[in-house]
């Protein structure tokens, strides 16, 4: 896959759009190309910075996307612009949509039983011609992996969505891609809750000036000391201008 990125303290950032993203991927299943796909915010930016390991798991990654107003922001401020913000549950609905079309096969891993399947139900819905091979929880132990991977694997999807917390979604996609060997993995982290009406999205005024975080933080105040995260990623950047380009991969 020939794609355009941004390396922003180390890791290549996408810089496409939405619909080129979606282009890519359907490539990458057309080839059963297995695929990781992080869909990346300064959160997670700021820990592979802190944390070696995160750094390597991210670097390996096929494709890293920017959905987090803060990566789009440092993008254009080291003048390296992306297409746009590429949010994954935007990505998410629009390889649903595609998957009708082409009949593609969808597997989803992740959130409590009640929320993921709702979120199955949701998806079932809006895209009545999906074929969704497979719903499972994503409240499950170390040992248990053996069995979730036999699982995937009988059930051959195109797409694997897993919706878990970023320090699990990302590491676990990444130990197991190569036994997965799904064409297009990707973490969608609360994107289960937002389908099944546990949350809500941030509406349309929230999402144009970037302050979909904002939005979030409202409806759960207790992820105060994550925003926080934001403006010291900004101050990083701004302090680093010159630095914050290392080489990707």
């Amino acid at each position: 896959m020939s794609i355009p990125t941004v390396s922003i303290y180390g890791v290549a950032v996408s810089k496409m759009s939405l619909l080129e993203t979606t282009a890519i991927l359907t490539e990458a299943i057309a080839k059963r190309q297995p695929t990781q796909v992080i869909t990346a915010n300064q959160n997670m930016l700021m820990t592979e910075i802190e944390q070696p390991k995160y750094m390597a798991m991210m670097k390996r990654a096929e494709l890293v996307i920017p959905d987090g107003a803060g990566l789009v922001w440092a993008a254009q401020y080291i003048g390296d612009p992306v297409a746009e913000k590429v949010a994954g549950i935007d990505l998410l609905h629009q390889l649903c949509s595609v998957g009708e079309q082409q009949g593609w096969r969808v597997f989803l891993l992740g959130a409590a039983p009640e929320t993921v399947q709702a979120a199955a139900d949701k998806l079932k819905a809006l895209y009545p011609q999906i074929q969704l091979v497979g719903v499972r929880d994503g409240f499950f132990k170390p040992e248990q992996d053996d069995e979730i991977i036999r699982q995937i694997r009988q059930a051959d999807p195109d797409i694997l969505f897993v919706g878990r917390s970023a320090d699990k979604q990302e590491p676990w996609i990444d130990s197991y891609k190569e036994q997965l060997k799904v064409p297009v993995m990707m973490g969608v982290g609360g994107s289960f809750d937002v389908l099944s009406g546990k949350l809500k999205r941030a509406p349309r005024i929230f999402i144009r000036l970037r302050l979909e975080w904002f939005y979030r933080l409202l409806q759960e105040p207790w992820r105060y000391k994550r925003m926080l995260l934001l403006p010291k990623f900004v101050a990083k950047v701004v302090r680093d201008k010159g630095k914050v380009r290392l080489s990707a991969k």
